[in-house]
């Protein structure tokens, strides 16, 4: 498959790059897109949620009644699940919601993400640019040239840029990722995926090993 490299004008460059057709060209495997997306949602769960069972309430321990000739159900203790205040009855209490997937199903869900993204021309290439100083209305700018402004876009670099980074922390709808921190919940998320030119053989490298 191949792609026509546009400039930050949203113009042709003239030139165009291949996509190697066994990330880009594959059939996609929709479970496996699913247990990626899956584990990566539950990886950002804290876990840290509690709730105070009969053993942690405060306060007292005296029987609250006499056992018989009330007329109403026995009880024993004010911390009660039943009585208001008392503790809850198998509450929520700290876990680690992740699980473990395999290597091979991680890279087949980003094979089959981006498959979906060449297959419905979700694609751009950009050419390799960078900004002096960290400048929102730069990076607005180039949306509007690429016509993505309205979309959420996922812009991929080759390795880390602190200016670029910066200039896209405040603009809604607009994410920067490196090719090692690519993800399928990303891609699946994002409407277009914009390849700066350089990370494109980042990319082929990284799936090739």
């Amino acid at each position: 498959m191949e792609l026509t490299i546009l400039n930050i004008n949203g113009k042709s460059t003239g030139r165009k790059v291949s996509l190697n057709d066994s990330i880009f060209g594959i059939e996609p495997n929709d479970h496996a897109i699913y247990l990626d997306t899956k584990q990566f949602m539950a990886n950002q769960r804290q876990g840290t949620h509690k709730a105070k069972e009969r053993g942690e309430i405060a306060g007292s321990t005296r029987k609250i009644k006499r056992q018989k000739g009330t007329g109403t159900a026995r009880a024993g203790s004010i911390k009660n699940p039943l009585f208001r205040g008392g503790g809850r009855i198998f509450g929520p209490q700290p876990r680690y919601y992740g699980f473990k997937l395999n290597k091979k199903l991680k890279q087949l869900a980003r094979k089959s993400a981006l498959s979906y993204k060449a297959s419905s021309n979700n694609i751009i290439v950009l050419e390799d640019f960078s900004f002096e100083e960290p400048k929102t209305k730069e990076l607005l700018k180039l949306g509007n040239n690429l016509n993505i402004t309205n979309k959420k876009s996922l812009f991929v670099l080759p390795e880390q840029n602190k200016n670029i980074y910066l200039s896209s922390r405040n603009v809604q709808g607009i994410e920067v990722v490196t090719v090692r921190r690519l993800n399928t919940y990303e891609i699946m998320k994002a409407s277009t995926l914009v390849l700066v030119e350089s990370a494109v053989d980042v990319l082929h490298a990284t799936f090739e090993n």
